[in-house]
């Protein structure tokens, strides 16, 4: 009688470590997959997450200071960008937005707007992003101070294209003829202006 009691406890703590194996293999190779390293590309169409501080370094640009309505108030030139995150054209674009926050952003708001965020409705004010969204992305429009239209164009803009039109908006010398400042990095951790 003694024998068979063994042989059940034998059974049953094989039966216990048997399980625990098991749940200790689904939890290596479920946690494979949860652990997996992220894949970020900035040459396809995948969600990688804010295109802003994925690939442009830049986390200041979303959400925006100031909205749409605060900036016509203010009468300050406004540049509105509109993108999806899930969009290898906007990722490869989102370098440049922030490059025109670096030189810009004190004196014009730069406003990167989801077109997912963009209501559907028949006709918006000029007060609402979606009354300068033309369908496409990216989109760049530049308003002066007057919140008039200065630029509109879908598709890749090179920083040097919206220099020109912000350097116009603010009536600043052409850049062939002021002096160009470029960041020059002296250690990791700051960085200076000067002239080149």
């Amino acid at each position: 009688m003694a024998f068979i009691k063994i042989n059940r406890k034998l059974v049953q703590q094989t039966f216990i470590n048997t399980c625990l194996i098991v749940i200790i293999a689904m939890g290596v190779i479920l946690g494979n997959g949860v652990n997996a390293p992220a894949w970020a590309s900035i040459d396809d169409d995948r969600l990688d997450g804010n295109i802003f501080v994925v690939y442009a370094g830049n986390g200041s640009l979303v959400p925006a200071k100031l909205s749409l309505t605060e900036s016509l108030k203010r009468q300050m030139p406004t540049v509105l960008v509109f993108y999806l995150d899930d969009s290898r054209d906007c990722k490869q674009f989102a370098i440049v937005v922030s490059r025109i926050q670096e030189f810009y952003g004190r004196a014009a708001n730069i406003l990167p707007i989801s077109v997912d965020s963009i209501l559907p409705k028949d006709d918006y004010t000029p007060q609402e992003p979606g009354f300068y969204y033309q369908g496409g992305i990216p989109q760049t429009v530049i308003l002066d101070q007057q919140g008039d239209i200065v630029f509109d164009r879908q598709g890749q803009v090179e920083y040097e294209v919206v220099d020109d039109i912000l350097r116009e908006v603010f009536d600043l010398l052409p850049r062939s003829e002021s002096v160009e400042l470029k960041r020059r990095t002296f250690n990791e951790f700051n960085t200076e202006l000067v002239e080149q």
